[in-house]
């Protein structure tokens, strides 16, 4: 589904408002709609606002046509709090949580709707991954930046090029725990983003408990998780790495500093899980490196020339 067909899940009235707000063609990120408010269009960084609030009615319908008019059916996806869609796009949800046995069952009485529009950026990666070798060892890395800066979308172009295979290596078996459907952007079971022919992706699964049953079915080379940061992701982590994994993973942060401040991550890096820490430049366009950085701390050259 492309961004221009997802318009058609708008009610007719709201339709027309989106369209009133004539917005530019290009990187269309997400559409805001607020019950009483506003509808916010967030593209190419910069705010549209619509003069007309959202009515509630709206709303009701738009989630309607999402769920099929069952949202009973989506109750699983919408007690983590989104939908997923065709084409790695998804919406989020805020309402009234109901709890059943203390844990989310679903959402209703729902506010407010996020739309969040899917971008592969094919080949961000390619300037990057000479600097995760060292002697032609594909090196653990960790990618780190503040949200919104393109550390899953710079994540999921490395898993497509290490799956494929690229400049002379041969590709790899990588093992894709989706814990939030943002790395492949699975929809019913198929990834709608392109992560490479030896990828096999675990949707929706927690990452502590995905880790472990991806090494024991899949038996990857590769194990790549989005933004770890608990005890648990710790452990499981440790136990892919003694398995003879080779992790990727994105986390928040924008400095070594700021990782080691986080006594979780201090206990990762100070373990040596990761050989490399790539740190994103949020003042350009998503997924731009600022510096890669070793184990030990030093910036890493290639060629003479920053990565």
């Amino acid at each position: 589904m492309k961004c221009e067909e997802l318009f058609s899940i708008f009610p007719g009235l709201l339709k027309e408002t989106l369209e009133e707000l004539a917005l530019p063609k290009g990187r269309l990120q997400e559409i805001r709609i607020r019950a009483g408010r506003p509808l916010l269009a967030l593209c190419g960084n910069r705010e549209y606002r619509s003069k007309r609030v959202v009515k509630k009615e709206e709303m009701k319908e738009i989630l309607a046509y999402l769920s099929n008019y069952s949202l009973y059916a989506y109750e699983e996806e919408v007690s983590r709090g989104f939908l997923s869609l065709p084409g790695g796009h998804r919406v989020g949800i805020a309402g009234r949580t109901v709890l059943k046995d203390g844990r989310i069952r679903t959402i209703t009485d729902v506010s407010s709707l996020n739309l969040r529009f899917a971008h592969e950026v094919i080949g961000c990666a390619d300037r990057l991954l000479p600097c995760l070798r060292d002697r032609g060892r594909l090196l653990p890395t960790l990618i780190a930046s503040a949200p919104g800066h393109g550390k899953t979308t710079l994540l999921r172009d490395l898993i497509r090029q290490i799956s494929d295979g690229y400049g002379g290596y041969p590709g790899m078996t990588v093992g894709v725990v989706d814990e939030r459907s943002e790395i492949a952007g699975s929809f019913r079971g198929l990834p709608g983003n392109d992560v490479g022919m030896r990828t096999d992706v675990l949707d929706g699964c927690p990452k502590a408990e995905g880790m472990m049953m991806l090494i024991r079915s899949m038996a990857p080379k590769v194990v790549a998780v989005d933004e770890i940061g608990n005890r648990g992701d710790l452990e499981a982590l440790l136990l892919a790495m003694n398995c003879g994994c080779i992790l990727f993973s994105t986390v928040h942060g924008s400095s070594m500093e700021e990782l080691l401040g986080k006594p979780v991550l201090r206990e990762m890096i100070e373990l040596g899980l990761f050989e490399r820490y790539v740190f994103l430049d949020g003042t350009r366009k998503p997924g731009q490196i600022r510096e890669v950085l070793g184990r030990d701390g030093r910036e890493i050259l290639e060629g003479g020339k920053r990565c």
